[in-house]
């Protein structure tokens, strides 16, 4: 066979195992041919020596947010995904967003679709946005977009007084995916907790960027994630819980899969890394806290980041994504929305973080490649596992995207041997359009040498951005697999026959 492109000389990881030293990677055609030893080569092939370092797929990023109204500062999709290549993310899955007077899914749709044409440099997909699931939408279109463009995933919230569904909206949402095979996923906080205690916070004059931290109360996404599990439970239906922030929350997720639910959760690197004094921003500019604004909020206490790092390691956690949801800080329109005359009000400040190009190296560098077996939080198949298998699985990449195995798309990350790649994350270095990271300064211990997108080197460390925008494609996913629990579960206490009353 020859080969387009062989990679040698590397550790490959998959979610099940770390292979043996030696292996190669062949690729013909955008796709994994053969992994074996000693692979042919002619003049025709391009060789990538790995000198040793660890090879993992390409990271998918299932939670990103580019090119949205509500967010007039935020990325594009050159930005956006010329950043996710340059931190080892191959896909990403963002949000075509639904606004309330949209009486259809089609122009939504088809506004994303000119947003992004030949504007990524990886391959992408789309979810929905849902904030006014119509009965047509819910009978008639969601089962031709998903059979004909393949976008098998929708997002609901809890909260945010523009885009929140009652409970009603969202059991009717979960039953109508739940017959197509489709992924629901929610934000879980409680509206009314949070709106109570905003009103409180600003009567009392406390507007500072922290607040922010105080207004959505932790309970807020403790209750709000209880109740999720509930409707999710009475209609039988899979369910994920996006980026959560609360070892309370999350322990109403393992409680819910010990019972085999179908439930599924996602957290983010803010979440393992921060804690709510990065709020209070500088000693001489407290509204520089703005920066660290994102919902649900940067928490407390030391304890929840210590329970998040156990789900992580232990399973609990399905997908690790960025939610890369970006506004400028120094911009109109951007973070400074929050300064009203002068006056700080954190109500008013666009929530979210940029996120997409710093995620993999974050979560790689706590893993045995970077730290003492000792030291590390997660061992490097599970780090394969929540960056690229589960989120292709979950979302319907599965055979495509996510593993390094035949047939497979040929997205590879080939990390720096030893301690080479270690570095410091600075905003001069990164590639997206946003004047901050929220992770400034912070150590890391390894950083993506290539990323590799259906065989084509995209990134080189030693020469940037390699690939062309026009190269990431648009993919028409299948239906998601269910990966905790199973469906056909009966709420606690019922009996069998009670559905067949009422539905």
């Amino acid at each position: 066979m020859d080969l387009d492109l062989v990679v040698k000389n590397g550790v490959i990881v998959i979610a099940s195992e770390v292979l043996p030293h030696g292996l190669q990677i062949g690729v013909k055609d955008g796709k994994v041919a053969c992994i074996g030893i000693n692979l042919p080569t002619s003049t025709n092939t391009q060789v990538v020596d790995a000198e040793g370092a660890y090879i993992t797929p390409g990271g998918v990023d299932s939670h990103v947010h580019l090119a949205q109204k509500n967010s007039p500062t935020g990325d594009g999709w050159e930005a956006g995904s010329r950043s996710a290549i340059a931190g080892g993310t191959t896909t990403i899955i963002a949000f075509a967003s639904q606004e309330r007077e949209d009486a259809s899914l089609y122009p939504v749709l088809e506004d994303y679709h000119a947003k992004s044409k030949d504007q990524s440099y990886c391959d992408y997909g789309f979810h929905f946005i849902l904030t006014n699931p119509t009965d047509e939408i819910l009978r008639n279109e969601l089962p031709v977009l998903a059979e004909k463009e393949g976008i098998t995933s929708v997002k609901l919230y809890m909260t945010y007084e523009a885009m929140k569904l009652n409970d009603r909206q969202v059991l009717n949402i979960l039953f109508a995916c739940k017959t197509l095979g489709m992924t629901t996923m929610i934000h879980a906080e409680s509206h009314d907790m949070i709106a109570l205690i905003i009103e409180g916070l600003e009567k009392n004059k406390n507007t500072e960027p922290y607040f922010h931290a105080v207004a959505r109360a932790r309970i807020a996404e403790d209750e709000a994630s209880y109740r999720a599990i509930s409707l999710a439970e009475l209609a039988d239906a899979p369910m994920l819980i996006v980026h959560m922030s609360s070892e309370i929350a999350v322990q109403h997720v393992r409680d819910a899969q010990t019972r085999l639910l179908p439930i599924h959760a996602e957290t983010c690197p803010h979440y393992l890394f921060l804690l709510s004094e990065k709020i209070k921003g500088e000693s001489h500019d407290h509204f520089s806290g703005a920066k660290h604004v994102c919902s649900p909020p940067l928490r407390h206490d030391p304890k929840d980041l210590d329970g998040l790092w156990q789900s992580i390691a232990n399973g609990t956690f399905t997908t690790f994504s960025s939610d890369h949801a970006p506004s400028k800080y120094d911009a109109p329109g951007g973070k400074r929305l929050g300064l009203v005359d002068g006056i700080p009000r954190f109500s008013k400040i666009p929530n979210g973080l940029p996120g997409v190009e710093t995620r993999m190296p974050l979560l790689f560098s706590q893993t045995p490649a970077c730290q003492s077996p000792e030291k590390a939080r997660l061992s490097l198949p599970r780090f394969v596992q929540l960056t690229a298998t589960n989120p292709a699985k979950l979302y319907g990449l599965d055979g495509k995207k996510g593993s390094i195995a035949p047939g497979y798309d040929a997205d590879f990350v080939v990390w720096h041997p030893g301690s080479t790649g270690a570095c410091t994350i600075s905003q001069s270095i990164l590639h997206h359009d946003m004047d901050y990271t929220p992770f400034e300064g912070m150590q890391i211990e390894n950083w993506p040498r290539y990323t590799i997108l259906r065989g084509q080197v995209i990134w080189d460390q030693s020469n940037g951005i390699v690939g062309k925008m026009q190269y990431g494609r648009y993919l028409k996913r299948g239906m998601g697999q269910v990966l905790h629990g199973k469906t056909g579960n009966l709420p606690q206490g019922w009996r069998e026959d009670e559905r067949r009353y009422w539905l």
